[in-house]
């Protein structure tokens, strides 16, 4: 079997982290070899490096933050991804390219040449690597923040408050109209047992193809 690459992507709170865990577990039963990751994150680098960007105490100035992420995920590819894709692991990845694409590109307002340039810098830090599939889950951003509030964890992103957040969700859903056939959205506010049906709804259905 060849590998296969899934990330899971939303908005804080929309419980991406624990369906990814849920979607490893079942697949591992089904008899799949499956790798769990994270980003930043994913080797001892990049997961030092994700210390410092969601540590809201410290000052980051944006193309800094950004170059930052990218370095990351460079290493992240390179020493994880690609090798478990060439071993056909099947890869469940806790956020990916579309995050930068929303959290440091929609929401911060950049233009659309600006827009284009991290594109192309996240292009290079990828070496071209794209998922198979996305599950984007989504909620509605007041639900999603009482979520949040119960869990009493933050960091710098989710420490920037209702409207940040709303842009984010925005910033994702723009993402998935324009590429619908890789970016399925899985409506969130559904209980964990519903959401997790669906789930592997959608990656059986790819697993098919």
């Amino acid at each position: 079997m060849k590998g296969l690459f899934i990330t899971f992507e939303g908005p804080d709170g929309s419980g991406k982290t624990t369906q990814l865990h849920k979607a490893a577990e079942a697949l591992r039963k089904l008899g799949y070899d499956v790798l769990e990751s994270r980003e930043p994150g994913g080797t001892e680098l990049a997961e030092k490096v994700r210390s410092l960007v969601l540590d809201s105490s410290l000052p980051l100035a944006h193309k800094t933050e950004v170059l930052l992420y990218l370095a990351a995920r460079s290493e992240h590819v390179d020493k994880v991804l690609r090798p478990a894709l060439a071993a056909g692991k099947i890869i469940l990845c806790d956020r990916f390219c579309d995050s930068t694409l929303v959290y440091q590109g929609l929401v911060k307002g950049l233009s659309k040449e600006r827009l284009a340039e991290l594109r192309k810098l996240n292009a290079y830090a990828c070496g071209g690597l794209l998922p198979d599939l996305t599950l984007l889950l989504d909620g509605r951003t007041e639900v999603l923040a009482e979520r949040r509030s119960l869990r009493g964890v933050s960091d710098r992103y989710e420490d920037k408050g209702i409207d940040f957040q709303r842009q984010v969700r925005e910033g994702f859903l723009a993402l998935a109209a324009l590429e619908p056939q890789r970016i399925k959205i899985i409506n969130a506010e559904r209980s964990a047992d519903a959401v997790e049906a669906e789930v592997l709804q959608v990656i059986k259905s790819v697993l098919a193809e």
